[in-house]
């Protein structure tokens, strides 16, 4: 009986280490967050960010985790600079005042074993909104270069940019505005 028990004892403690949570730093050279509008029902026009960092921990066993994104609103990428400093200005992101885009979350949703979105708050010019990323792809495994665990997502959602004090030129220049996220993040 004792043997059973310390059995037991042994299983449930490997398995509640096998279960802690793990941290993820984002790559910030293979994660990049991108906007997409109409501009003037012409075109959509696709930009991003080039600087984003933060941390993800994710529990795999017990479907939990949060995640937290830094984006340097700075490095906005429109693919021409006047453009770039246009966006930075006070009709837009005014990233003097506000340098940094955020999202925050403590809610992972999964369906069976496959991570399906995240519920978190966005917050854009000071203005905090919840909103649901959309997970389209969601993949974990050892990095054959780095030698460690790490995960790669990309994720979806829709805001108007309007309810972040955003709107300038709105509705010509879309309210609609498509989010979307390509990350990479590396075990700690």
């Amino acid at each position: 009986m004792k043997k059973l028990f310390a059995l037991l004892l042994a299983a449930g403690v490997s398995l509640s280490a096998a279960a802690a949570p793990e941290t993820y730093v984002i790559d910030g050279s293979h994660t990049y967050p991108r906007f997409e509008y109409s501009h003037f029902g012409y075109s959509n026009q696709v930009s991003r960010f080039d600087k984003t960092s933060g941390k993800i921990v994710l529990d795999r066993a017990a479907k939990s985790g949060s995640v937290d994104v830094v984006i340097d609103a700075t490095s906005v990428d429109s693919g021409f600079p006047v453009f770039n400093g246009h966006l930075q200005g006070e009709d837009f992101f005014d990233t003097k005042k506000y340098p940094t885009i955020t999202f925050s979350s403590n809610k992972l949703n999964f369906e069976g074993n496959k991570l399906a979105s995240v519920d978190g708050k966005l917050t854009i010019k000071g203005v905090s909104k919840p909103v649901r990323l959309d997970v389209t792809s969601f993949h974990c495994m050892p990095h054959p270069m780095l030698k460690k665990d790490a995960c790669g997502a990309n994720a979806v959602t829709r805001i108007k940019r309007s309810e972040f004090n955003n709107g300038k030129y709105a509705p010509y220049v879309s309210d609609d505005v498509t989010l979307t996220i390509a990350v990479e993040a590396v075990k700690e």
